[in-house]
């Protein structure tokens, strides 16, 4: 019903545009130096004064902005053009007095950032992120939105985005929310399609990509591409039905943009700064598939703490270690199954991530779900005091991209799966946009595999932090998790300059040797056991030549203060994993058969 009423909206506004239609203009004469002019017209105020504002926060990201702080040179005018008095209440927030129904505001925006939450404008392209580009008011949401882009013909400009096309160059978005999910990409890009069928309905997923490379490039990379979508329509059974029948990649690899990925209704945004020649159609098709799996899984399997989502303040959820961590978890796992990466360099590949979850000491201060609070101070977000993440906080990403790889494994061993777990809650939620808590996940997951399975699942790891049996887990499927407690560790990351000194990079590991010893964060390491260090020395290779149990004695310094102490090197709790073959042994039958199973190879 509601792809049904978005369409007849567009009808309609595509037909006659309503007087109750707020009008956006953007031209971009001064791109060179960054700048785009805007003008937005709001027709049919009621008396009073009207406010608008730039938004603080952006669809995809948690964390505040502040993106006003890049406008200036505001100005309002009324239907006539007469100048409007203006007043500021606060920091992002423009109040306009004494107009006569109508109000014209002009501006000036800056921006030189080209990713997924800001806007970048150069003579390359005007890349927009909207909430970083366009105010708003906060009290006309639910009106209309026409937006005329002034594209650069001098630069072979074209326009992409998943609004309404009205034209080459207007587009429309049905309301404020839609407009602000509904990124744009202005440059002289190429274009690749290609036609999916589901359930009687062709969808055209298209990939707009702006780079410098060759046209035979990007054939290869859309060749990948296809086999992504396909995968991951495996996964579901279907595509979500967008709302004009095509998704849009909207891809930009260029020298001067941003790495990033960010996911939207209809489309997706991928910036980075190699282009495929350089490296970037290895390095950036992860990011492909994890975004595109977010048209399911986000975009519309959507958390109940998201919806609406907030643009002036701060976005927590505790529900992101499913939508952005099982994300995660089929990121490389799709990699995998669509034959762009193999087995072993998908199993091996995991090893940087589990290290980095397990061996953390944060799981005794949060659960997955306290882990999804962060969001807002960790998400792009920026601070200048220094904080204890090291020891306090693992990336939802990391963490439920490891918990739905369990998930799946510990399924499996019952003769089930994560696909048809997650067609299960797509069913329930995501293909009729019922907003989900974690407590329906939980529910969901006992409707599949039963009360037993759901609770020991989500009281053990989701609501508590306990680890799950991974060696048994990987073994079912021919996969060994090995822990080398042999290797001595000293517990912190340490850098040697080109002066001989050491220095602490990071907060220590808590519970670990330099932790236990007091060394911190900053401490300048001059001599291990009275041996001094040398310039270019590994520190890592320094530690491998002593034994689990030594005691070093450690000299360093501390705001200039010379000092001693005593590290007693622990075992490295760090895990490998691999495919049993690796070390020359074979699976069993069982096993390989569950392998071929999971990762849908032969």
């Amino acid at each position: 019903m509601k792809n049904i009423f978005l369409s007849i909206l567009f009808l309609v506004l595509t037909a006659n545009v309503k007087a109750q239609t707020n009008q956006y203009s953007i031209s971009f004469e001064n791109a060179v130096h960054h700048e785009a002019e805007i003008k937005a017209t709001f027709p049919d105020l009621a008396p009073g004064t009207l406010s608008v504002r730039m938004g603080r926060s952006s669809p995809g990201r948690y964390a505040i902005h502040e993106f006003a702080k890049n406008v200036y040179n505001f100005k309002a005018t009324d239907s006539n053009g007469k100048l409007l008095k203006i007043q500021r209440p606060n920091p992002y927030q423009w109040d306009i007095l004494e107009h006569n129904g109508e109000v014209t505001i002009s501006y000036t925006l800056f921006a030189n950032r080209g990713d997924g939450t800001y806007a970048q404008i150069d003579e390359t392209h005007a890349h927009l992120n909207i909430p970083a580009t366009f105010m708003y008011a906060p009290e006309l949401t639910e009106r209309d939105i026409k937006v005329d882009f002034k594209v650069r013909e001098d630069l072979n400009w074209k326009v992409a985005t998943q609004m309404q096309q009205l034209s080459a160059t207007s587009f429309a978005a049905p309301n404020f929310q839609y407009f602000m999910d509904s990124p744009v990409e202005i440059s002289n890009h190429a274009i690749r399609q290609f036609e999916v069928e589901d359930n009687g309905t062709t969808q055209t997923i298209e990939f707009v990509l702006h780079h410098n490379g060759t046209e035979a490039a990007l054939d290869t990379y859309f060749e990948q591409v296809k086999k992504i979508v396909l995968a991951q329509r495996d996964v579901f059974g279907e595509l979500p039905q967008y709302d004009f029948n095509k998704y849009t990649f909207l891809a930009c690899y260029i020298p001067n943009a941003s790495g990033d990925g960010m996911e939207h209704r209809n489309s997706t945004i991928l910036t980075d700064t190699e282009g495929l020649e350089e490296g970037g159609m290895k390095n950036n098709i992860g990011t492909v598939s994890h975004e595109f799996f977010h048209g399911w899984n986000v975009e519309r399997i959507r958390p109940q703490s998201l919806e609406p989502f907030d643009y002036a303040g701060a976005n927590m959820s505790g529900e992101l270690w499913f939508a952005e961590g099982f994300t995660s978890y089929y990121t490389n796992f799709i990699l995998c199954r669509a034959g762009i990466i193999t087995p072993a360099q998908y199993v091996e590949g995991i090893t940087g991530t589990f290290n980095y979850v397990w061996t953390s000491p944060a799981r005794q201060f949060f659960n997955p779900i306290e882990m999804s609070y962060q969001a807002p101070f960790v998400d792009a977000a920026t601070s200048v005091d220094p904080v204890n993440r090291e020891n306090t906080f693992i990336s939802y990403y990391s963490y439920g991209s490891v918990l739905g790889l369990a998930l799946d494994l510990s399924l499996r061993q019952e003769k089930l799966n994560l696909d048809d777990y997650m067609k299960l809650v797509w069913q329930n939620y995501g293909k009729d946009e019922i907003p989900y808590t974690v407590t329906d996940l939980h529910k969901t997951l006992t409707q599949y595999a039963g009360k037993d399975f759901s609770d020991q699942f989500f009281n053990n790891y989701i609501y508590q932090s306990g680890m799950p049996d991974y060696e048994n887990l990987f073994a079912s499927v021919g996969v060994v998790l090995k822990q080398h407690l042999d290797k001595p560790y000293f517990g912190a990351s340490v850098s040697v300059n080109q002066f001989g000194s050491g220095i602490i990079q990071r907060n220590p590991s808590i519970g670990g040797p330099a932790y236990a010893a007091a060394l911190s964060s900053g401490d300048v390491i001059t001599s291990i056991n009275n041996m001094p260090l040398t310039q270019g020395q590994s520190f890592n290779e320094l530690i491998d030549q002593y034994k689990v149990g030594d005691t070093l004695t450690v000299a360093y310094t501390r705001y200039g203060v010379r000092k001693t102490t005593k590290v007693v090197l622990g075992a490295n709790p760090a895990y490998s994993i691999h495919l049993m073959e690796k070390e020359g042994n074979k699976p069993s039958r069982k096993a390989l058969k569950a392998r071929k199973a999971w990762l849908k190879v032969e």
